[in-house]
């Protein structure tokens, strides 16, 4: 795999909410995206996810206790299983890493 720059892959992105894989490690994806508004009550039944803000803000509502707010720099892991709604400022960077 070569070096990859991540503003530059950002940069690549067209669609809101649209993960990209740019990257696979020891059977983990790591993919990047970009959102604005909230995206939907959802879950993931199975696996937890690690998701790093690059730029913006992003809001994690969950229905099971206070909402998580992470700004440039913040790291969250959300367990598995736990309902949750992402909310974006307008053009939020960040990346997810999840089992492939």
């Amino acid at each position: 795999m070569n070096k990859l720059n991540i503003r530059e892959q950002f940069a690549l992105l067209s669609e809101e909410w649209a993960p990209k894989v740019i990257a696979k490690s020891n059977g983990q994806s790591i993919r990047i995206l970009k959102g604005s508004g909230e995206l939907g009550w959802h879950q993931h039944e199975n696996d937890e996810k690690v998701i790093i803000v690059f730029k913006g803000q992003l809001t994690l509502k969950l229905k099971s206790s206070h909402d998580i707010i992470l700004n440039e720099g913040d790291m969250y892991v959300m367990p598995k299983g736990v309902d949750h709604c992402p909310v974006a400022q307008p053009d939020t960077h960040f990346m997810m890493i999840e089992p492939t």
